[in-house]
């Protein structure tokens, strides 16, 4: 393969500091839970954006799927941009359409503009955020990146458990008298503040000069992403119509046209959207498939327990906020503990889904014994347990990943993970959603629904525990 193909690291030496900057961590880590949290922060704010702008039920859910399926859809050729224009350069630009993003979503006047709003989000952070882990990847090194990795993992897990929390306050306390709107503009501030740091703390990387974006592979692998996730997610919510059918279809035929053209362009000696050589490592191709069985099963994890808590025990967006800091509450020490560890161990990694699993399985015993009306307390030790797996999976299992890449092509390599990510979260909120809605029958048995659901959840942590374990992993990083 030519150089082209397979381009070398060029960083830019009067940018670069002498030593790791832990502000260009804290400046592309805000980056990542910005994108991260509005993804969940949203959830709880469409009854009050329904009722605000007089939108309805399948403009509410378009809310939260067009940022997800514009995300997702971008983040493999987001990653590619980085390698060729600068990952500065595309971090920067993305956090600047995120701003004016949000800005145009907190001051939408209808739900057409919002959503609209949402999709230019999606596209931002599609941009933004491969380029963190590909920086990451360039600025650490060793035990300083593994721990960097660890904290990503802990920024992401953190957006997610307290995105409905702060939702939940900043509606509830109608800051600024603001109401739902507060929830995007909230991000400007934060943006602004990044942006103002990162020229001076972040150097820029980028592939070697002659490489240029494969439009065509770009163009087919964003439509089969976009149509695969908007089917399973959109096409659960309608009762599967026989257009998500028909969606699904072109996804896979689009999914196979895009790895034909990927091995074709490889094989040309030109630069392809994404380097096949990534997946000749073993670690690198089962770390990812294991990034994806372990976002299904945590990404709808936090849809279904949000819905038992606030549908079937009447909790409100603060409230149910509130129980999932049970989950950060293990999550953050799991965390902290993991960080300690800086070589990739298989075995200690794939330890995490399988506490993951036990506490899922002991949730259920919980909720079989309180249903819908007895003590929230019960389900306090196993949310612990839940935090305590997720915690000891997401930035261990990063590391492992994209310690297994190449630098030269740490952007491409984020850009699949984060889109395993992404995706996966997607897809696993349509397939609980199977279980979840069919299990709560007529009569709105909650407490049964959930049990049912976290059943696959289980299954799809032993997968990742056991794609983890097969990648037999002991190099240090």
């Amino acid at each position: 393969m030519t150089s082209e193909a397979t381009p070398r690291l060029a960083l830019e030496d009067d940018t670069r500091p002498a030593a790791p900057s832990a502000t260009a961590l804290i400046v592309v880590l805000v980056g990542t839970f910005i994108t991260v949290l509005d993804y969940f922060i949203a959830n709880v704010a469409i009854p009050s954006i329904q009722s605000d702008l007089h939108a309805g039920s399948t403009q509410g859910q378009m809310v939260i799927i067009g940022y997800g399926v514009a995300f997702t859809a971008g983040l493999i050729t987001g990653g590619r941009v980085g390698d060729l224009y600068g990952r500065r350069r595309m971090f920067v630009l993305g956090m600047v359409f995120f701003a004016l993003s949000s800005a145009a979503c907190g001051l939408a006047p209808d739900a057409g503009a919002l959503i609209a709003g949402r999709v230019v989000q999606g596209v931002a952070a599609a941009l933004m955020v491969p380029q963190v882990l590909g920086i990451i990847g360039t600025v650490y090194q060793g035990a300083h990146r593994a721990r960097a990795f660890t904290l990503y993992g802990l920024v992401i897990g953190m957006a997610g458990v307290f995105g409905q929390l702060i939702g939940g306050a900043l509606i509830t306390w109608n800051v600024a008298g603001a109401s739902w709107r507060a929830i995007f503009l909230i991000n400007i501030p934060l943006c602004v503040v990044a942006l103002a740091l990162v020229r001076r703390s972040v150097p820029e990387s980028k592939a070697a000069a002659g490489s240029r974006l494969d439009m065509i592979g770009a163009a087919l692998v964003t439509a089969a992403l976009a149509l695969l996730v908007f089917a399973l997610v959109e096409g659960r919510a309608q009762g599967w119509p026989a257009w998500s059918w028909a969606c699904l279809a072109a996804a896979a035929v689009l999914t196979a046209a895009a790895v034909r053209h990927v091995r074709r362009t490889a094989a040309a000696g030109r630069g392809p959207l994404v380097a096949p050589a990534l997946f000749r490592s073993r670690p690198f191709s089962l770390g990812l498939a294991a990034t994806g069985a372990y976002f299904l099963a945590m990404g709808s994890f936090f849809f279904v327990l949000a819905l038992y808590l606030q549908f079937g025990r009447g909790m409100s967006a603060l409230g149910s906020g509130t129980v999932f800091l049970a989950v950060g509450g293990g999550y953050f020490a799991a965390s902290v503990f993991s960080s300690r560890f800086t070589d990739v161990v298989a075995g200690r990694i794939a330890a995490g889904p399988v506490t993951l699993a036990a506490g899922y399985v002991l949730l259920g015993l919980a909720i079989a014994h309180v249903g819908t009306g007895g003590q929230v307390l019960w389900l306090v030790l196993p949310l612990v347990v839940a935090g305590l797996g997720m915690g000891l999976t997401t930035g261990p299992l990063t590391n492992l990943v994209l310690a297994s890449a190449d630098p030269e092509h740490a952007a491409s390599a984020s850009g699949l993970l984060n889109t395993a990510q992404e995706g996966c979260a997607a897809i696993g909120v349509a397939i609980a959603g199977t279980f979840f809605f069919p299990a709560l029958g007529h009569h709105g048995d909650y407490a049964h629904a959930l049990d049912v659901t976290l059943a696959p959840l289980v299954v799809f942590c032993a997968v990742a525990a056991v794609l983890v374990l097969l990648t037999r992993s002991r190099a240090k990083v």
